[in-house]
C-alpha cells in the first residue's frame, strides 16, 4: 500500500474517533438537578469529644512507668462519633453517625452528603452531637432559607464560629 492510502485511512480513523468523542461529550444530556430543585450539601470535619474523663494516676502507677511516660494525668485517646441530623420543614431529611478516623479512633470525623431539595422557602433545622456522654445535640441551629432552583445551601460544623453554619 502506498503512503497516500495509509495516511488517508489513518485520517479517516482519527476523524471517526473525533466524531464519536464529540457526540458523547454532548449526548445524552446530563442534568445535575431537576429544574425545580436545589442542593443541600452537608460537609464537615470535626473531632468529637473524648469518650471518657481524664484521671490522675496514683504514685504507684507512675513508679511502674518508664520516666519518659510519667504523665500525672491520663486521658483516653478515643473520640466520640459525630451524629448529624437534618430536618426540612419539620420532617426528618437526614440522620447519620460519622465515626472518628484513625486506628485508635482518635482522629476527626468527616462527613459529606449531597441532598436534592425542592426550591422555595424552607425551615432548616440542623443538629450535631459530638459527645457520647451528652444527651441531645451539642450544636443546633434552625434557619429559614429561601432557595432558588439550582442554588447550593451549605451546612458545616465549625466550633470556632459557634457551631452549625448554614449559608
Amino acid at each position: 500500500m502506498n503512503n497516500v492510502v495509509k495516511y488517508g485511512l489513518q485520517a479517516l480513523a482519527y476523524a471517526a474517533f473525533a466524531v464519536v468523542i464529540g457526540y458523547f461529550s454532548t449526548f445524552p444530556r446530563y442534568q445535575h438537578l431537576a429544574p425545580d430543585e436545589a442542593l443541600l450539601r452537608l460537609s464537615f470535619k470535626h473531632p468529637g469529644k473524648p469518650v471518657g474523663e481524664c484521671r490522675e494516676r496514683t504514685a504507684e502507677e507512675l513508679a511502674k512507668l518508664p520516666p519518659h511516660l510519667r504523665n500525672k494525668i491520663e486521658c483516653p485517646r478515643e473520640r466520640s462519633p459525630v451524629r448529624a441530623v437534618v430536618e426540612l420543614d419539620g420532617k426528618p431529611l437526614y440522620d447519620e453517625v460519622f465515626r472518628p478516623a484513625g486506628l485508635k479512633r482518635d482522629g476527626a470525623a468527616a462527613g459529606y452528603r449531597r441532598l436534592a431539595i425542592p426550591a422555595g422557602r424552607h425551615t432548616l433545622t440542623v443538629g450535631f452531637n459530638d459527645d457520647v456522654r451528652a444527651k441531645g445535640f451539642t450544636y443546633e441551629r434552625s434557619a429559614t432559607v429561601d432557595v432558588k432552583p439550582g442554588q447550593v445551601v451549605l451546612i458545616d460544623l465549625v466550633s470556632d464560629k459557634g457551631g452549625v453554619v448554614i449559608r
